[in-house]
């Protein structure tokens, strides 16, 4: 997500080789602005970012470290804006929030996808309300996203939206629900007529959050619109939506320093697991391509149950890791979100979560053969694969349309896998795996 940036950083830092050589910092500071503007930041905060870094700097003694602590520190500085991060509950439930912006930014799949993370990640209950009845299958949309997520929906194409609003606000408080998100009208551009409308919902829910949701492909105007928002009808928040298609992510830099209202979440790609919470210590460290273990971690914790983890760990150590726990992790990694993202957030791994891509663990061809596989095993078969002789082999090849070739050469890459999982869970199987990531980030392939 922030790779044109990441990449802008780590270029500028290395052109300071050695200590006192101001004329390094000039061209790095040079190099640093070209690049920050082709990223879609504003001229006037790529400004003010260079005059403090280079000044900060100088003061301190010019030097590789010195230039870092003050490009980081002034990067935190501009990502914090006045007002809360993530998402913060209301004292007296429901919460409500109210999410606002124009047609096409990506407002309905993002209440989704906040809807998913409060209910998975925050493990809270959750409802929606569709009062967007101007796009046409707008309901539609969030009745399938709902559907496929689990969360309620309060929705009545024959009603008004104020309508709406009011059944969800009387649902929520009645049924005892944690969050009632309310995803509302959009329109291609600004006008009045959205405004009023807007403007009527607001009264009615009387919000605890009004999130702005911003389509980041837009650069520059995601920035300018927000304004407009946040004056006309007033913004607590913004999420940016469509981050994963923006390599340049400068706008990111633009929103809370020319808004001054504070980013909450980002999409970080299409699927529901895919919006992360956006605190500007931890984006800094992204962005200087330092990861963020502590998203990561609490990623993972709301997902990965702590016993069961611990009862996984204990096979792979005996090798006795099958088919079922394999199926298992896959369901679990759904839940995390894109690789890339994933990746992202383990230091020295962004470089590597570009080259990943938008690689698809749920949709690969090779996963799916996989799954047709295992499918195609008894339940004895998926637990202990040590009974898959030739006569075995042949019936799950014909039941899952895969070649008997196929199958083996599956079933010795699962055994593969197994034996270097039981290897790296032993003493100085960490080791082994930065030695491994080493060679891969330098081209190398391990023997």
């Amino acid at each position: 997500m922030f790779d044109t940036l990441t990449s802008s950083f780590r270029g500028a830092i290395d052109k300071i080789r050695f200590y006192d050589d101001e004329k390094a910092l000039k061209k790095a500071i040079a190099e640093l602005k070209k690049s920050l503007l082709k990223a879609d930041v504003h001229h006037k905060v790529v400004k003010d970012l260079l005059a403090t870094v280079e000044k900060e700097t100088k003061e301190k003694g010019i030097g590789k470290e010195n230039f870092l602590k003050a490009l980081q520190s002034e990067l935190e500085k501009i990502l914090t804006a006045k007002g809360n991060q993530g998402f913060v509950f209301a004292s007296k439930p429901p919460t409500v929030v109210l999410m606002i912006g124009l047609q096409g930014s990506g407002k309905t799949t993002t209440t989704g996808k906040l809807a998913y993370y409060l209910k998975e990640q925050r493990k809270k209950k959750v409802l929606v309300a569709a009062a967007d009845l101007q796009r046409l299958a707008a309901v539609e949309q969030l009745r399938q996203i709902c559907e496929q997520i689990g969360v309620t929906l309060v929705a009545d194409e024959s009603a008004t939206p104020e309508q709406i609003v009011k059944q969800a606000l009387a649902k929520g408080e009645k049924e005892l629900y944690d969050v009632v998100l309310i995803d509302t009208a959009g329109r291609l551009a600004i006008d009045e007529e959205l405004m009023e409308e807007l403007a009527k919902v607001q009264k009615i829910a009387d919000p605890d959050e009004l999130f702005y949701v911003a389509d980041a492909m837009t650069g520059m105007d995601a920035v300018r619109t927000a304004q407009t928002f946040k004056e006309k009808i007033g913004i607590t928040g913004v999420v940016l939506s469509k981050f994963d298609g923006d390599s340049k992510g400068g706008v990111a830099l633009g929103i809370a320093s020319q808004v001054g209202v504070p980013l909450r979440f980002i999409g970080s790609g299409e699927k529901m697991p895919d919006l992360e919470t956006f605190i500007p210590d931890r984006i800094t460290s992204r962005l200087m391509g330092a990861g963020d273990l502590e998203s990561l971690a609490e990623k993972t914790a709301n997902v990965i149950d702590e016993k069961k983890a611990k009862q996984l760990t204990s096979k792979i150590k005996k090798g006795q890791f099958n088919f079922n726990d394999f199926l298992e992790q896959m369901e679990s990694m759904k839940k995390l979100g894109s690789m890339k993202s994933i990746m992202s957030m383990i230091p020295g791994m962004s470089g590597m979560a570009k080259q990943i891509g938008d690689m698809d663990l749920e949709n690969s061809q090779e996963v799916k053969a996989i799954k047709a596989m295992i499918s195609s095993m008894t339940r004895k078969e998926r637990e202990n694969p040590d009974l898959l002789n030739n006569t075995r082999k042949r019936r799950i090849a014909a039941g899952s349309g895969l070649s008997q070739v196929q199958v083996n050469r599956v079933l010795k890459q699962f055994k593969n896998a197994g034996k270097m999982a039981k290897q790296l869970s032993g003493k100085g199987g960490m080791k082994q795996m930065q030695e491994m990531i080493r060679q891969m980030q330098g081209g190398r392939i391990p023997r």
